[in-house]
């Protein structure tokens, strides 16, 4: 459900982390907080704030909704079959999930009537006989209301354009307001069918195929659909109204494909054209990356309906607008909520924060790694804002499970991450594997499944990363300084120190971090490990280094102050560089040289003119001791102050003064 609105480095890291593990930091104290931290995050894992909702004392196994809707009046009857199979040693009564609005007729049982009562949201029933473990038995409730609307709109009797339309919409615990369910995710029906009685003008659309439309002769009609895959209570749907209908296919194999049907407002039918026409190529990327779509023996649809964003009905998704990105979003969700279902509430983050991630990847597929880039760093803008760990201790609260910034971006954020880490190849065999592991596939999956996919495709421990980034909190706050001296022979020694401000869970982040070294001879990638609060990395390299970029590739959720550098090799000189690069956008490095002093210590200021004179930047105010630096304009890559042409930086140090032009191109 939408709401409104790089390459593996780990194998080296591991490497460095073996060379530097016992740098700045005291490994019995580290590993008291790393046993404590696991503590905690084992605790956290157990913790659920709500009695889950559903009777853990049968297993479901189909669903079928023969539904007559009266629009006038806004009333359903219906009369719902539910099978299953017992799940105690001893079975006489089990309950369904019925919201109290909806009045109950009767409960039979092959053709015999059994007892039951209604309340508290749950109907209870009763049988004549015991059933014992294992055993199958089918129940038929007769019941009518008018449903409810909890959640985001459960059951909704609206309009558009003057016309009726209808709509379901039960994630997370609206089923049982217009039907009775066992409302838990978990617990998946092998099939199920919505036979749906509407007037004789509109359309129902729901999971499946179309088995049969039934012109009664009084005005309505039945459409009857059957869908024959498992199925989560939430995801069977319906949407009605005088829908204009398209179908084009995908193309699976030479000689085989799959219908792909919509289903549009008359009013919208222009509009729709332009998303419906980029579906096709949608299934063909994700089937490319994630395997093949799940659902071909059916379909797959889109049914227009009256709320502002999407919801993920098993092979019918609803939409309330056709764009790229909403489409591409519901669409993952076939593979990433649909097939692989979230097990409970608490780990929503494997069906919101896939789909939203694949919104990026469908984008690199079709416009380029720029424009992915540019979609992760909208989305980790939104995850700095989440408050509390991705795993939910409270799923009582519907707003709190479809947080957008924790459930959505940062859950997405988080495969970024994990990608950069594994490797792109490797990243999408873990999410294939994951897709068509048994057990999972067409059922249910934790995040502890999703972490031991991740583990055993990957070939070692992913531990840390998934008790940090899901169980944990906020996000790694890094301060970097470095400085470098001559080893001779064209190789320098840079120290790099990376300290993480003190957090509440985790109190340090560990992850293997790229690491851009620029030379006089060009750029040269190295990789750490950082696994404690405060490290010193010793790394060289050939060639004077001209400033570093930590994480280039923004593989990072995180927070950054980077300091320039320093060069402690003493020049006997004052000297002020060109800047480099130049032209230059959106920053360029100021290289300058204070020389040796008696007094040790100089008064350095560097500023930044326009060719007017005006001061616009001053880079550097302070005093500062002989040594070789390299400062960053703009300043904090706050390029939106300035605008494009020749700007002056002029070095003052002591009794020297400099001055150079660099030239901004935007």
């Amino acid at each position: 459900m939408k709401k409104f609105k790089i390459h593996g480095i780990f194998i080296i890291a591991l490497i460095i982390q073996s060379l530097f593990q016992n740098l700045s930091f005291a490994q019995s104290s580290k590993e008291a907080l790393v046993k404590a931290e696991e503590k905690q995050y084992k605790a956290l894992k157990k913790i659920s704030s709500v009695e889950y909702p559903g009777d853990s004392t049968i297993d479901v196994t189909y669903y079928k909704l023969d539904l007559k809707l009266q629009y006038s009046n806004h009333y359903l009857i219906g009369v719902v079959t539910v099978s299953a199979k017992c799940k105690s040693a001893e079975l006489k009564t089990f309950f369904l999930d019925l919201q109290n609005p909806l009045n109950v007729d009767s409960v039979t049982s092959n053709g015999k009537q059994l007892a039951y009562t209604h309340s508290n949201a749950k109907l209870f029933i009763t049988f004549d006989s015991t059933l014992n473990y294992g055993e199958s038995f089918s129940v038929t409730v007769y019941y009518e209301g008018t449903p409810g609307s909890s959640g985001f709109g459960s059951f909704e009797f609206g309009s558009h354009d003057g016309y009726p339309a209808i709509w379901s919409l039960s994630e997370p615990y609206g089923a049982s307001d217009w039907f009775p369910c066992k409302d838990t995710p978990a617990d998946k029906a092998d099939s199920s069918d919505v036979w749906v009685t509407c007037d004789s003008n509109l359309i129902a659309a729901s999971n499946g195929l179309l088995m049969q439309v039934i012109d009664n002769g009084n005005g309505t009609k039945t459409y009857k659909w059957h869908n024959s895959y498992p199925i989560s209570q939430y995801l069977i749907s319906i949407a009605v109204s005088n829908y204009i209908q398209h179908t084009n296919y995908y193309k699976y194999a030479a000689a085989d494909s799959m219908p792909i049907m919509y289903f549009v407002y008359p009013e919208d039918d222009s509009l729709a054209m332009d998303g419906i026409s980029k579906v096709p190529n949608m299934i063909k990327i994700f089937s490319e990356r994630y395997g093949q779509y799940p659902f071909l023996r059916e379909k797959y649809g889109e049914a227009q309906f009256g709320w502002g964003g999407g919801m993920e009905h098993q092979t019918c998704t609803s939409l309330g607008s056709f764009d790229e990105d909403l489409e591409a979003h519901e669409l993952a969700h076939q593979w990433f909520g649909d097939k692989v279902t979230c097990a409970d509430w608490n780990d929503i983050w494997l069906n919101e924060g896939f789909a939203t991630y694949s919104e990026a990847v469908y984008f690199e597929a079709t416009q380029g790694k720029g424009v992915y880039n540019q979609m992760i760093s909208n989305d980790m803008k939104n995850a700095k804002a989440a408050k509390g760990s991705i795993y939910l201790t409270n799923i009582s609260d519907v707003n709190n499970i479809f947080d957008y910034d924790r459930s959505y971006a940062k859950g997405a954020v988080v495969l970024h991450m994990l990608r950069g880490i594994v490797g792109d190849s490797t990243f999408f065999k873990i999410l294939r594997t994951y897709n068509s592991a048994p057990g999972l596939a067409y059922g249910v999956a934790t995040t502890q499944d999703f972490e031991k996919i991740a583990e055993e495709v990957f070939g070692s421990s992913l531990s840390y990363f998934f008790n940090e980034w899901i169980y944990g909190e906020g996000i790694p706050t890094y301060n970097v300084d470095w400085n470098f001296e001559s080893l001779g022979n064209n190789l320098y020694k840079i120290l790099l120190d990376v300290n993480q401000t003190t957090g509440f869970n985790p109190t340090f982040f560990t992850m293997p971090i790229e690491i851009q070294v620029t030379t006089e001879a060009g750029d040269t990638t190295l990789y750490i490990f950082n696994n404690a609060q405060s490290q010193q990395f010793p790394l060289t390299v050939k060639n004077k280094p001209l400033y570093i970029t930590f994480d280039p590739n923004n593989l990072i959720l995180k927070n950054l102050s980077l300091l320039d550098s320093i060069d402690f090799t003493k020049p006997t000189y004052f000297s002020l560089d060109q800047n480099y690069p130049n032209p230059f956008n959106p920053t360029t490095k100021i290289s300058y040289s204070i020389a040796v002093q008696e007094k040790g210590y100089i008064p350095v200021k560097l500023v930044v003119y326009d060719l007017l004179g005006r001061q616009v930047a001053v880079l550097v105010n302070k005093k500062q001791s002989a040594g070789n630096y390299t400062v960053t304009f703009p300043p904090e890559n706050n390029l939106n102050e300035f605008a494009s042409g020749v700007y002056i930086y002029s070095l003052t140090a002591g009794n020297y003064k400099s001055s150079k032009k660099m030239i901004l191109i935007k």
